[in-house]
């Protein structure tokens, strides 16, 4: 728990654009990998020196930094860790996540002073893993997702106040015990514990017959169709009470390859929701409803509650599709004001000049406007912009502030 008494809200970020959105929007601690040694391989990542950036950033602002070295290491990489490791101790994060032992003595050794939070990948699941992990030294463990609350609340009750528990709230579900998925490997030679995960629970499935080669049949399950892995996303932003009450020291959201978007909504909406509940919690339960509505905004997959409540069900798994739903597009980051109130950002998506957008602010407030001008880098006025990140300037009916986010409905885009 925060000296507030309040969990910590543990946010993804891509890159330094994201970790500062993220800080902006709500987050106590925010989560990062570098360029090598995470989980996330097809994300930016954070080179060392905007990685010193954002830490820099993110402890002016009064926030921590976790990053994550979660790998199931090789005997090749075991020195690289090393290294690695040294150039962390320099610029000061907060915390190493951390799954692999070999990695875990390693950063013992190397920076004894900066926290270890142990990886959801080492498939935290009773209270005996955790005693475990502190008697070595680990100031944290965070939970598999295999785990109910009635199991979390034991655990907490079986384990020392001072060691934390940090449990993922929000976000994609793996169809394994976490990183224990091996369809990436064998069919694309991708490891998933390497951090290149291909996602081949999203893909579309057929059953061939052994004596039938070239015969595809289709797996349906009352005609829903056939992607029989794909789950759908967990949310437990109705159930924050539960959660508060096993007592959970750090709730996480998942998505270290999402849009600035996704973390400016999603924290926003986590971060209202707690301080909400421990405002009131009558006040909580009657915005349900509108956290709801805000959370469904980002990118997603339907939502489900994952096995907080005991075993998942069918329930759990979209049979018919594997795309997501995106009810807004993001547009861009706003970036400095000029005297004239043009607004530069870096477009991310296109729009026109006349057409309806809304600025989401991190205090809650969507306010929409109209696109009055765009100009290109070299003030030219421009009808649309329709070059991914392109730096343009943009005037707006109202101005708006420094990292806020612009969007647009999808439907009427």
């Amino acid at each position: 728990m925060l000296e507030n008494g309040k969990p910590e809200l543990l946010v993804p970020a891509s890159s330094l654009e994201v970790l500062k959105v993220a800080v902006a929007y709500g987050a106590d601690a925010v989560y990062i990998g570098g360029e090598m040694y995470g989980l996330r391989a097809k994300a930016k990542n954070f080179s060392m020196e905007d990685m010193a950036e954002g830490i820099g950033y993110a402890h002016e602002h009064g926030k921590r930094v976790h990053v994550t070295a979660n790998i199931t290491a090789h005997n090749r990489d075991l020195e690289g860790v090393r290294a690695y490791f040294k150039e962390l101790k320099e610029i000061g994060p907060d915390a190493l996540i951390i799954s692999d032992p070999g990695v875990f003595e390693i950063a013992r050794e190397v920076c004894p002073e900066i926290d270890i939070h142990i990886s959801t990948q080492s498939n935290n699941v009773n209270y005996g893993t955790y005693l475990f992990w502190q008697k070595l030294g680990a100031k944290r463990v965070v939970s598999g997702r295999e785990l109910s609350i009635g199991e979390i609340r034991e655990i907490r009750e079986k384990i020392p106040e001072d060691l934390e528990i940090e449990t993922f709230i929000h976000g994609a579900m793996c169809i394994s015990y976490s990183g224990r998925c091996l369809l990436s490997n064998y069919f694309t030679g991708r490891d998933a514990n390497l951090g290149a995960c291909t996602h081949p629970c999203r893909w579309k499935y057929y059953v061939v017959e052994e004596n039938r080669p070239g015969e595809y049949l289709p797996i349906e399950e009352n005609e829903r169709g056939t992607y029989i892995f794909n789950s759908k996303d967990l949310c437990m932003i109705e159930h924050l009470p539960d959660l508060i009450e096993a007592g959970i020291d750090s709730f996480k959201i998942e998505g270290r390859m999402k849009t600035a978007l996704y973390v400016a909504d999603v924290a926003r909406t986590y971060r209202m929701a707690i301080d909400d509940y421990f405002e009131s919690p009558g006040l909580y339960e009657s915005k349900k409803e509108y956290y709801m509505d805000e959370i469904s905004k980002c990118t997603y997959r339907q939502y489900t509650t994952g096995f907080f409540y005991g075993p998942t069900t069918h329930e759990a798994q979209i049979y018919d599709s594997n795309t997501y739903i995106r009810k807004y597009v993001y547009l861009g980051l706003v970036g400095d004001i000029d005297e004239k109130g043009f607004v530069q950002m870096e477009q991310r998506n296109k729009f026109s000049t006349g057409d309806e957008v809304e600025i989401m602010k991190p205090d809650g407030r969507n306010i929409s406007v109209t696109v009055k001008k765009i100009l290109d880098e070299w003030d030219r006025e421009m009808e649309s912009c329709p070059h991914p990140k392109q730096k343009i300037k943009v005037l707006f009916s109202e101005i708006p502030e420094t990292l806020d986010l612009i969007r647009v409905q999808e439907e009427t885009h």
